[in-house]
């Protein structure tokens, strides 16, 4: 059975996007990148919210202007099986797939079926999955920037009640804070 973990940049404020829901915190730098890159080798599967997916997705096109440290983490983001959780899109590229209708009972179902980390990005999709007990592991990863209002790490109406696992300072002033469900 996958372990199930949502875990995203975030402001100081909590934040892990401006209103309209634009990702403006900072790019990760080389050194922090590898971090994920790690996170990444050790992903069975991303399953992604639509606004997140649309973010990422620019990891499947190719980019002459990458650095090694990117491409790396392009190559293993496209090796990783994906789904992307969204009633308004109508088709998404092959090889990853569209969960339309009852998310919960398909994350769920891919909890059951898969082996390793199932990393789910997306607040609303987060929510949806942790009202539902189905995250095991919250990680936030704190940037030493204020951005005053947007779109909360957890979704409005989340309140989860969580305990921590442990707390680790990261490349670029970054802090990691991991938490699970109490």
């Amino acid at each position: 059975m996958a372990r199930i973990v949502c875990g995203m940049l975030v402001s100081l404020d909590g934040y892990v996007a401006d209103p309209d829901g634009v990702i403006t915190l900072p790019v990760p730098g080389p050194e922090l990148h590898r971090h994920f890159n790690e996170v990444q080798r050790r992903t069975a599967m991303s399953v992604y919210g639509r606004r997140m997916w649309k973010m990422m997705r620019y990891w499947g096109e190719p980019d002459p202007d990458r650095d090694a440290v990117g491409e790396e983490f392009a190559q293993l983001w496209a090796a990783t099986p994906k789904a992307v959780v969204s009633r308004t899109l109508r088709e998404v590229p092959d090889g990853v797939r569209l969960i339309a209708d009852d998310a919960v009972d398909t994350v769920r179902a891919l909890k059951a079926e898969i082996e390793g980390e199932i990393d789910v990005s997306g607040p609303d999709l987060a929510a949806s999955l942790g009202e539902a007990g189905l995250i095991d592991e919250y990680r936030l990863y704190t940037q030493p920037v204020v951005l005053g209002e947007g779109v909360p790490f957890f979704a409005r109406g989340c309140r989860p009640s969580l305990r921590l696992l442990g707390a680790e300072r990261l490349p670029e002033d970054v802090v990691l804070t991991r938490y699970a469900p109490a």
